[in-house]
């Protein structure tokens, strides 16, 4: 079962389903928010909720998301209520991409990165059994609600930018509920949009390098995320395939367990505020950065995955570059 949120010919905002190939309007929900919402107080869950209804008015969802209706998946109606994290190194061979980035190979005998230890103790420690905690992964903010851009709309890098470069992942999505409780309502497909140059600088950068816009869907798969996730992952320049590789994922592929990852995320109390809406990346391990190709303005990035739905597109922009640095007035 996949769930979207679309702008309806009429203006108003729709919670489709989708079930093989035919797709239909939810009724009574607005958003998946609501729909959550109405899920988490009535103690069932969406799939128990979305088979008691009768569909609503079909839905074409290409023709929609040609016509830049499809909107992300789950949103908040306050954008300062919905965070969107990640966490690295975590799927196999995700290291090698990371190291490499630090490792001076003009230099005999470099001393192990620190990414690679980080992935090192990712995979001792990272599949605790269940209901014990595993050792903790990296992680990064990106930004709340403001930083999000729908599938099929550009992202864009700040004017300062050094880089803007896809990131093919999978997030989930979680709502917290009234008890501080965080219920996921499943998983995307994500773009983790960054800056690889600059964090290429120094690895103490890579907190800047994150604090770039970041797209996700168009479709929220329900249910457990499949054990081996194979996708593809594309940059278009001119109509022609600049870069093509597979991306794997899943935990068939992962260094860590998704609960891991979860439990070290919502481990932290101001993470389960109720109301709020999360989007959290899980890592990736295929960047065209790494292929050597540097990305420009117009280029357009295609993640696919079969279980996901539709694929998730979106163009590189660049913001205009500041003229003056930014000032602070006293008051």
């Amino acid at each position: 079962m996949l769930l979207s949120q679309i702008k309806t010919l009429d203006g108003r905002t729709a919670v489709v389903m989708r079930d093989g190939t035919e797709a239909h309007e939810v009724q009574g929900f607005p958003s998946t928010l609501e729909l959550a919402q109405h899920c988490i107080a009535e103690g069932r869950t969406l799939a128990e909720v979305l088979s008691s209804r009768r569909p609503g008015p079909a839905v074409d969802l290409r023709a929609a998301l040609d016509e830049r209706r499809v909107l992300p998946p789950l949103t908040h109606p306050d954008p300062a209520h919905l965070l969107v994290t990640g966490t690295g190194l975590t799927h196999l061979g995700s290291a090698l991409t990371r190291d490499a980035m630090h490792r001076d190979d003009n230099v005999a005998d470099t001393p192990v990165t620190d990414s690679m230890r980080m992935f090192r103790m990712g995979l001792e420690g990272g599949r605790p059994e269940e209901g014990r905690e595993g050792v903790q992964p990296e992680w990064f903010y990106k930004g709340d609600g403001h930083c999000v851009v729908a599938p099929g709309a550009e992202l864009r890098m700040p004017g300062f930018a050094q880089d803007g470069g896809e990131e093919p992942e999978i997030a989930g999505l979680y709502v917290i509920g009234p008890d501080g409780v965080p219920f996921r309502l499943g998983f995307a497909l994500g773009n983790e949009f960054s800056d690889h140059v600059m964090e290429k600088v120094n690895y103490l950068y890579l907190a800047h390098s994150k604090l770039r816009q970041a797209s996700y869907g168009p479709e929220i798969l329900v249910g457990r995320l499949p054990e081996d996730i194979r996708g593809t992952s594309r940059v278009r320049r001119g109509g022609e395939v600049l870069f093509e590789q597979p991306f794997l994922s899943g935990e068939a592929n992962m260094s860590h367990s998704i609960a891991n990852l979860e439990h070290h995320h919502f481990k932290y109390d101001q993470f389960r505020r109720p109301g709020d809406v999360h989007v959290h990346m899980f890592g990736t391990a295929t960047l065209s950065f790494a292929a050597g190709v540097v990305t420009e303005p117009g280029d357009v990035f295609e993640i696919e995955a079969p279980a996901f739905g539709l694929p998730l597109t979106n163009r590189l922009g660049r913001a205009p570059a500041a003229t003056a640095a930014v000032a602070v007035r006293a008051l």
